[in-house]
């Protein structure tokens, strides 16, 4: 098979809790040999199951005010009324980029927005949609046990992200998880053969004397 060398692909997978991003990151993992996970940093405490390096790269507080001032993390943001802090660290990512690999990323609009604005030529992002919101409740329920006020909440959560579908570039509902996966796996696939991407096109071109 001709390879072409190409720079690798930023894929950006988000959606509201329960649409099955992560599900469909975890399905194209496992038959794209190019593509890899995104390893976040965080500042919260390890588990025990957990592994630095594999699940996470664990910072103190100071370790990660120290990556923010050296830009040294694509996106980053505080969950839990500011508790901890999550991020996206630069230096493995375009690693990858410039070796041909491909990233993906299981992060929200906001993240996505910063994303985009360090790395605009790489991002190419899938905004999943559930197919109603009463699979996305049944969705919810079934997932997470929880009921009442707290679904109700993970609701409005999920109307609020929706409306920013607009910011993707491509959207895909997840009525059935093989057909999302494949819908996203072409959009990887599409922007691995997009013409600026192919670093080694022109070289290939003149060895075929055109």
């Amino acid at each position: 098979m001709i390879e072409i060398a190409r720079r690798g692909v930023c894929l950006v997978l988000s959606a509201p809790s329960g649409a099955g991003k992560t599900a469909i990151a975890e399905a194209l993992l496992a038959t794209e040999p190019d593509l890899e996970r995104s390893i976040s940093v965080t500042t919260r405490d390890r588990r025990p199951t957990e592994i630095d390096g594999v699940h996470y790269h664990f910072l103190t507080e100071a370790g990660f005010q120290d990556a923010l001032r050296d830009d040294a993390l694509l996106e980053w943001a505080r969950v839990l009324q500011g508790t901890h802090a999550y991020g996206t660290p630069r230096a493995p990512v375009e690693k990858a980029l410039a070796e041909g690999r491909d990233v993906v990323f299981d992060i929200d609009w906001q993240g996505h927005r910063q994303l985009r604005e360090k790395l605009p030529a790489d991002v190419v992002s899938v905004f999943v949609l559930p197919p109603n919101l009463m699979a996305l409740r049944s969705r919810l329920i079934g997932r997470a046990g929880d009921r009442g006020e707290e679904i109700e909440r993970r609701m409005r959560v999920a109307r609020e992200e929706i409306r920013h579908w607009v910011e993707f570039d491509h959207v895909v509902v997840n009525e059935d998880l093989q057909s999302a996966t494949l819908a996203v796996r072409a959009v990887l696939h599409g922007a691995r053969t997009a013409t600026g991407r192919l670093t080694g096109l022109r070289g290939f071109v003149d060895s075929l004397g055109a």
